[in-house]
Order: C-alpha cells, then sequence, then structure tokens
C-alpha cells in the first residue's frame, strides 16, 4: 500500500467531503478511465437517479482499481462529471461516495458541470487516480 499524508494548509477550508492536498508515496499510478453506470452487460443502473447511478459508478472505479491492485484506500484524486450540475447535486453525489472513502481520509476531489456526457442516460462519470507500491 502506498504511503499517503494529508496536510491540512492554513488558509484552505477543511471540507470532511475531500482532501484539499495528498502526498502520495508508491511504485506506481494507477489512473482509471471515467466510469459511468453500467453493469458488465453494458445496462444502465439507476435510470434518471443521480445517488443509484453515482452507486454504481463508483462500484466499477472499484472494480478497474482492483484489477490494477489497488483500492480505494490508494485513491489520491477523483474527478467527477455531472450533467446539468446544479448546486443540489453535490449533497447527492457526497453521500453516495461516502461509502466507498468510509474510515480514511478522502482523496483530493473535482467536481465539473458538463452539458452532456458519450450519452444521454449517463448522469455522472467519475475517473480516479491511485498510488501503490
Amino acid at each position: 500500500m502506498s504511503v499517503l499524508e494529508h496536510p491540512r494548509p492554513e488558509g484552505l477550508l477543511h471540507n470532511a467531503g475531500f482532501s484539499q492536498v495528498i502526498v502520495a508515496a508508491g511504485k506506481r499510478t494507477i489512473y482509471t478511465a471515467g466510469q459511468v453506470s453500467i453493469d458488465e452487460r453494458g445496462n444502465l443502473v439507476g435510470a434518471d437517479d443521480l445517488a443509484a447511478q453515482t452507486e454504481q459508478v463508483m462500484r466499477n472505479v472499484g472494480l478497474a482499481l482492483a484489477a490494477a491492485g489497488a483500492s480505494f484506500a490508494d485513491v489520491v484524486k477523483i474527478t467527477t462529471y455531472v450533467v446539468n450540475y446544479k448546486p443540489e447535486h453535490r449533497a447527492i453525489i457526497g453521500r453516495a461516495r461516502m461509502p466507498f472513502f468510509a474510515k480514511r481520509p478522502p482523496p483530493a476531489s473535482t467536481l465539473v458541470g458538463v452539458s452532456a456526457l458519450a450519452l444521454p442516460e449517463w448522469l455522472v462519470e467519475i475517473e480516479a487516480v491511485a498510488v501503490v507500491d
């Protein structure tokens, strides 16, 4: 497992939902593709439900990480893309994501509102960067 430090910079807001900065030491860096809310057969999971789609996306991120020998404990950065973002989406996504980072400091995070993803039924896409030994 990598060694992750989570400094708390003076002058920056401490947010329980993400870390402002992470220092990672490890031998390998893993980048996942953006994951969307489809199952292994390509079926949409959670049509028109941002929370359900976020949960499936996170499960898919976990599968991608595991294939590379990593877990959510190794994630240093995630980027989330949300279609037609509204401020209330942040809490929905945060609650759906929280169990995947339970009992550890969350990774650095960026949330981006977009007009569309590759298919119109997809509401959210998440990519991750992890560091492992």
